[in-house]
This record gives C-alpha cells, structure tokens and sequence, in this order.
C-alpha cells in the first residue's frame, strides 16, 4: 500500500518542476557557480563578519579564475527603545540590511541585485560589558542569517542560469 503512493508522490514532484539545488554535489552546476564568486571586502568590523560567513558559505577560491563578483553594501543599525521614566532604554534592536549586486565580470554587467536582513532584539542591563556583549553576538547572529538569505538567493540564480 505504502510503496504504491510514494510512486506518484515521486512522479508529481517531478511533473512539477521541483529540483534539488544542489544536484550534483560539489560538482554540480549550482555548487560550480558558487564557487566562481569573489566576495568584495566589506568595510567595518559586521562587515568582515559577513564576508568571511560568504567565503565560507560558498567555497569561495579555486584553481579557476571568478567568473563574479559579489559587492555588498550594509546597513548595521541599533535603535534604543523601551524608555523608563528616567529616559534610560532598557531594550535595543540592532537591524542588519544588506544590498547585494552580483557582477557577471566578463561583461561587468549586474546580474543580480537583492536585499537580505534580519535584526534581533537586545537588553540594555547594568553591566555596561554584558550589553556590548550582546550587541557584538546579535552581530554574529545576524551576518549568519543575512549570509544564508544571500547564499540561497545566489544559488537560485545560478539554478536559473545554469537551465538556460
């Protein structure tokens, strides 16, 4: 009974259009082409965060020369909030936006241009210590979600282009 679904399950999946992203492994289309991105140095401490996060994610180097460029562009922001009556914030967000362009560096034409962010909440306790703590670790949260969110949309291009 059971074998006799998962048959057509399979077939409709397949009738879909729905592919694995990284079929093929690291040999794969999709897994080539990530690897063919030179990520751009990125100004400020949460910048060098990201970008070692994107070399790692995408196997950046190799015996070949990049094919692209990845250019980022961030915006790291905290706002106090959460005001006592003694005008001190007890809580803080710190928002992380990045606008990335993917160049194509033969042509030196843009082949992607995307945002990616996410942000997190901090509290701002007595320890003056504990609350930049806080703040350098939702740093490191936050460059890890924005580098996953930017790798995904890059893999989905690649997916994309390698079918043309």
């Amino acid at each position: 009974m059971r074998r006799s679904l998962v048959l057509p399950a399979i077939a409709l999946l397949q009738a879909c259009g729905l592919q694995p992203l990284y079929g093929g492994g690291s040999s794969g289309p999709v897994a080539t082409t990530l690897r063919s991105v030179e990520v751009s140095p990125i100004p400020e401490r949460t910048g060098w965060l990201l970008h070692n996060k994107l070399v790692d994610r995408l196997g950046e180097g190799g015996a070949a020369p990049p094919a692209y460029r990845l250019d980022v562009t961030l915006d790291d922001n905290i706002t106090s909030f959460g005001i006592r009556s003694d005008q001190a914030a007890t809580r803080e967000r710190r928002t992380l936006r990045a606008r990335y362009q993917l160049v194509d560096l033969a042509t030196g034409t843009v082949v992607l241009d995307a945002t990616a962010g996410s942000d997190a909440g901090i509290d701002i306790v007595s320890s003056e210590y504990a609350t930049v703590a806080a703040e350098q670790t939702a740093a490191e949260n936050l460059s890890d979600v924005v580098a996953d969110q930017i790798v995904a949309r890059l893999g989905a291009f690649a997916l994309h282009a390698s079918a043309r």
